[in-house]
Formats: C-alpha cells, sequence, structure tokens
C-alpha cells in the first residue's frame, strides 16, 4: 500500500525510545524526512544510524519549553515545515496517585503536556496554511483503564486525551487529523522497567511478572514495536484522512473495556 508520506517532513518526539525509534525508522522507510528527538543523545543517536533516509537529530529535553520555538525554526529552517507531529513524552515514576508533591505534578504535567500542546501550537500554523497535517500523541493504556500504581500517568496523559480530541474538531475542516495512541504492553525497555519495579515490590522473580502479564493479554504475548509504529505510520498517511478525534488502541485486547 503507498501511503502517500513520500517527501512529507516529520517530528518525532522521544525517538531514541522504543516505540519513537520504531515510528521514526518505520516512517523513514515511506520517504519521510524525520526529524527526531530525544533527551538522551546517545539513545538519540542509536536511533538516528537506522534512519533510511534523509533526517536531523535535536537533543531535547521537552520540559524546557522555552526551547520549543528555536528548536522547531531549526527543524524548519533544516528540513522543511513540519507535516507530521509525533508526540511521544516520557512516562512519570510509578507513584500512587494520593500523596505526591506538587512540585512533582508541576514538572510532569510540564513535559508531559504542556510540551505537547507547545509544540503542537507551534506547527499547526503551517498546517493549516498548507491545509494538510498529521498529529498523533502516544499515551497509555492508563487513559482506558486505569493502571494500579500508575496514578500520575493515569490523571495527566488523560489530560491529552481532552485536548486532542478537543483540537480534531477545531482543525478537521484543515484537512488535519489529530489521533491518540494507546499502547498495551508492547515490549520495550519502558515495560521491562515497569515488570521489574512491580517485582521488587511484591519480592518476586520479575520474569513472573512478567509471564503472569503476557497470559493475561488475549493475544498471549507483549506486542511488538514494530506493530505499533505501523498503526502510527498508517494514521500519519494520506489513506487515514478521515479518521481524526479517536483512540486507537494497540494493545492485543489487553484493555477489557469496550
Amino acid at each position: 500500500m503507498d501511503l502517500g508520506l513520500d517527501g512529507k517532513v516529520a517530528l518525532v518526539l522521544g525517538a531514541g525510545g522504543g516505540l519513537g525509534g520504531a515510528i521514526a525508522k518505520t516512517l523513514s522507510r515511506e520517504g519521510v524526512v524525520l526529524a527526531i528527538s530525544d533527551i538522551n543523545d546517545d539513545a538519540l543517536a542509536a536511533t538516528a544510524a537506522g534512519l533510511a533516509g534523509e533526517s536531523l537529530s535535536v537533543e531535547w529535553d521537552l520540559a524546557d519549553l522555552d526551547a520549543v520555538p528555536s528548536n522547531v525554526s531549526m527543524i524548519e529552517e533544516e528540513l522543511g515545515p513540519v507535516d507530521i507531529l509525533v508526540n511521544i513524552t516520557g512516562g512519570p515514576p510509578p507513584t500512587l496517585v494520593s500523596g505526591q508533591k506538587q512540585d512533582l505534578w508541576s514538572d510532569q504535567f510540564r513535559a508531559m503536556v504542556l510540551s505537547v500542546v507547545a509544540i503542537s501550537d507551534r506547527v499547526l500554523p503551517g498546517m493549516i496554511e498548507r491545509q494538510w497535517g498529521r498529529i498523533i500523541t502516544s499515551t497509555s493504556s492508563g487513559v482506558v483503564s486505569p493502571i494500579p500504581n500508575l496514578g500520575m500517568s493515569n490523571a495527566l496523559r488523560l489530560s491529552l486525551v481532552g485536548w486532542s480530541k478537543t483540537l480534531a474538531s477545531e482543525v478537521g475542516r484543515h484537512g488535519i487529523t489529530s489521533n491518540i495512541v494507546v499502547p498495551g504492553r508492547i515490549g520495550t525497555k519502558r515495560i521491562a522497567f515497569l515488570d521489574d519495579a512491580r517485582a521488587k515490590r511484591e519480592n518476586r522473580p520479575a520474569a513472573e511478572i512478567a509471564a503472569e502479564s503476557e497470559a493475561s493479554i488475549p493475544v498471549g504475548r507483549y506486542g511488538d514495536p514494530q506493530e505499533y509504529a505501523d498503526t502510527v505510520a498508517f494514521l500519519s498517511s494520506v489513506k487515514a484522512s478521515y479518521i481524526t478525534g479517536s483512540i486507537i488502541r494497540v494493545d492485543g485486547g489487553l484493555v477489557p473495556s469496550i
């Protein structure tokens, strides 16, 4: 299937991680010109090494909102205006939702939510001018079914769902789509970290935790990052022009709700 992405410019945040890296590589193979960013320069370099075409790497701390205008301007000068924005932010530490310090809430809200809003607002005028754009925001299955001990993630990522749905209604007439993608348990370092954290809390082997988790998924395994990336690539494409304001689950059937 021709996704019609050749020559489009994409900015993929969190591209040094398992999901962001897979998305960047997949879009690159489709002929997309890539700007990739991450706070971890070494992880970013590893992703850049696997890209098929033209790219620009930007070391970027998403909590630094003052860096948004200059970083996006640099991308536009080097590659051209952004057609596709893939928002991926790092997850907060595993916590209860109650009893957390206000500074932690504030810091995480800035990095996980305000950064997405600010970067999207920066690229949207160009998308409106060109009458085409894709804004895809990766969240967590916790926005559909809250995950125990990920209270802060459940709460903050839900605000992005409301933002994305509202944005879809505002920009749809301009040929711009805005969608949320929800990963279930995809086999990344983040999932391994969460399994290890639970194993320590419960004083059990991490392998036992992972086996129980896989058994709870209808397809019987963790997802492959490539499966997630393929979904994002389709949502980025000209073929997905009538999909907007949606929450797309890539979870192997894990979330039990309809």
